[in-house]
């Protein structure tokens, strides 16, 4: 098994895989249409002193085999700056069939949004796409989580004045049009294409024989149609402007975002990379927090949780985390790490209504098997204690940040705000895993239905076909379990090395608005 460390490694050179996006022939390509590789362009875009948090690297990873891959789903999306702004980026990478968007590209792009609502940042487009995938359009088109939401988001973001640049840099045809044009300012360059149906369609439809600059180039969206509000040359030209403009807004970055903190190399060394290790949750959270200012609350009760006031680069948040250690309760019941007791549960749901109270950001760190089963956790009401910390991680409305180190299983996952509950970001260790429940467990279950199911047709499996059996199904889950394959889902922002972790959350919570119009009120509580 190799270490958290080499499995680090071994993810960061995946990642420098998937960032060539269509490869050298696919740079090659765009650079003779007279158009810059995304990455070049973000290069000219981003201030080159501050780092760039990119979000979804791994979205659409394997699902598209058959298309030939669909790298980083086709589209560079992250957290950066730009004229000393803090800004979400959504870039089409049109090296990867020529920027279509597939069903994980508009998960992502959707995604984006949500986080630009979140933290109110600018949003800039750098639009490069061919449109829908065809073969695909059923799972892109008609939903309410599709393609057209993406508009409707533009429409909202700017109605809640979230600025929103688009730069048309290549293609944007069909339905994709919208995109640009709903936002508040509108870039365009020489040999891009902005219309609702190029010049094959429009022939096909109507009939109509239309040259392409007339039908949708810069100098008519500029000059004629009045749709392009700056027109530019080349690609350098318009990021040139795009970095003028926003120069123009208010500073929105404090001085703990976008520092380049130092990596903390202790975190490799706390938490194992096959999750068996117990350790001690608070050693990880002293590295991630300001020196002395971690005040644990309730230290002696319910410590299968560990629920923590502290700093980070000088902002207060509360904390709660999975314990990973083995605990001895005060009436010598031994309590096993990683698992959610009901005193636990009533502790941590207490401690987020105190910092909904107070204002506090909330930090989950998550580690964890589940909630406790069993005759005496059920007596002790481990479903009422469960189903209240779920109502209270629901109705908080202080900003939440979610970071998996190991596992992150069952409801544990939900209590412990999972994706569904609506983190302002969730991130991810290489070391995480992600499923309704552990391998070993979800083997043996799914195992023994299956042997029930043969028994039932009148079938008895031999020892080879028992071992056989089980075995791929071993195999098969832990495929699924593996929090690359939640990340090309979209269930995780990203995956990060450990030991950036707080720089993650400094910068995070250096963007996040510090104030909420929401009042804090939580659904029926059974006591």
């Amino acid at each position: 098994m190799p270490t958290l460390r080499e499995l680090t490694d071994d993810l960061i050179r995946q990642e420098q895989t998937l960032r060539q996006g269509g490869g050298e022939e696919g740079q090659q390509r765009q650079l003779r249409h007279g158009r810059l590789p995304v990455r070049e362009r973000l290069d000219l875009l981003l201030d080159n002193d501050r780092p760039f948090f990119e979000l979804g690297l791994w979205a659409g990873d394997g699902m598209y085999d058959e298309w030939g891959g669909v790298p980083a789903a086709g589209i560079v999306t992250g957290i950066g700056s730009v004229a000393g702004r803090a800004c979400l980026i959504a870039a089409n990478d049109a090296t990867v069939k020529a920027g279509a968007m597939f069903p994980q590209s508009v998960k992502k792009l959707l995604r984006a949004q949500k986080i630009a609502a979140q933290f109110r940042l600018p949003l800039i487009y750098l639009v490069d796409s061919a449109g829908v995938f065809l073969p695909l359009q059923d799972e892109i088109f008609p939903d309410e989580d599709d393609f057209g939401r993406i508009f409707r988001n533009n429409a909202v973001l700017s109605a809640a004045g979230i600025p929103q640049y688009a730069a048309v840099m290549g293609n944007c045809v069909a339905g994709g049009g919208y995109l640009p044009v709903l936002c508040d300012k509108m870039l365009m360059t020489d040999g891009s294409q902005l219309c609702l149906a190029g010049p094959a369609l429009v022939k096909a439809a109507i009939g109509q024989v239309v040259d392409p600059e007339e039908l949708g180039g810069a100098s008519m969206h500029s000059g004629i149609s009045g749709t392009v509000d700056f027109h530019e040359p080349d690609d350098p030209s318009c990021l040139t402007r795009l970095r003028h403009l926003v120069d123009l807004l208010p500073p929105n970055v404090p001085p703990s975002a976008f520092q380049n903190t130092p990596a903390d190399p202790r975190l490799y060394d706390i938490v194992s990379a096959d999750g068996r290790i117990e350790y001690d949750v608070r050693d990880l959270i002293g590295c991630c927090t300001d020196e002395d200012t971690m005040q644990e609350y309730k230290a002696e009760y319910g410590q299968s949780l560990v629920t923590v006031f502290a700093k980070i680069a000088g902002h207060p948040v509360g904390i709660v985390a999975n314990q990973k250690r083995r605990c001895r309760t005060a009436s010598g019941e031994i309590q096993v790490g990683g698992v959610i007791y009901p005193d636990a549960a009533d502790k941590a749901a207490r401690f987020v209504m105190d910092c909904n109270q107070t204002k506090l950001p909330l930090v989950f760190i998550q580690d964890v098997q589940g909630f406790m089963v069993g005759k005496q956790a059920e007596q002790a009401g481990i479903i009422r204690a469960g189903a209240k910390l779920v109502n209270v991680v629901s109705n908080s409305v202080v900003p939440k940040l979610t970071i998996i180190v190991g596992g992150s299983f069952g409801a544990g996952h939900y209590a412990m705000c999972g994706k569904a509950y609506d983190p302002a970001l969730i991130l991810a260790w290489p070391s995480a895993k992600y499923a309704v429940m552990g391998g070993n467990q979800a083997a043996e279950t799914l195992l023994s239905l299956q042997l029930r199911d043969a028994q039932r047709a009148g079938r008895t499996l031999g020892d080879d076909e028992v071992s056989q059996l089980r075995q791929s199904i071993q195999q098969r889950y832990q495929e699924q379990t593996d929090i690359r394959f939640g990340a090309a889902r979209g269930w995780v922002d990203a995956i990060i090395p450990p030991a950036d972790t707080r720089l993650w959350l400094q910068t995070a919570l250096a963007l996040l608005p510090t104030s909420t119009n929401q009042e804090f009120k939580t659904g029926v509580l059974q006591v």
